[in-house]
């Protein structure tokens, strides 16, 4: 190899050790993200305690341990053309990447969840976004 050769690959490979490197600042650093967002459509939506349930139901799916955030939410009271409040209950949850997700949707509390509390909705609509963490 020669000396030219060799200096450009050492400085590329120090680079490259560089771009790697723990230390580098955080804004540096993009991590994976998956946000999973599911809106329940209960089949009584006027009904207090088949919320109450699905909410008993959500807090118990909580506990799924790849999730590393999680929010249960109603509709806001907000008021705009673009927002959508034809829910009951919201459920969104952050995951570090999409195996992780994958995990959570396979886990016997997801599917024990499934079970127990699907009776309660008629629908049920799914957003996942998968992105870099900023």
């Amino acid at each position: 190899m020669s000396t030219s050769n060799r200096r450009t690959f050492l400085q590329k490979a120090g680079l490259a050790a560089v771009g790697s490197s723990p230390l580098l600042p955080q804004a540096k650093r993009k991590k994976e993200l998956l946000v999973h967002h599911v809106f329940f459509y209960l089949k009584n939506p006027d009904s207090a305690q088949d919320e109450a349930k699905l909410v008993e139901g959500l807090e118990k799916l909580a506990k799924v341990p790849t999730i590393q955030f999680v929010h249960i939410g109603r509709p806001a009271s907000t008021n705009r053309d673009v927002i959508v409040r034809d829910y009951s209950i919201s459920w969104l949850c952050f995951f570090k990447n999409l195996i992780e997700e994958e995990i959570y949707q396979t886990h016997p509390i997801h599917l024990k969840f499934v079970e127990d509390y699907s009776h309660l909705w008629e629908k049920v609509v799914v957003y996942d976004a998968q992105g870099q963490k900023r």
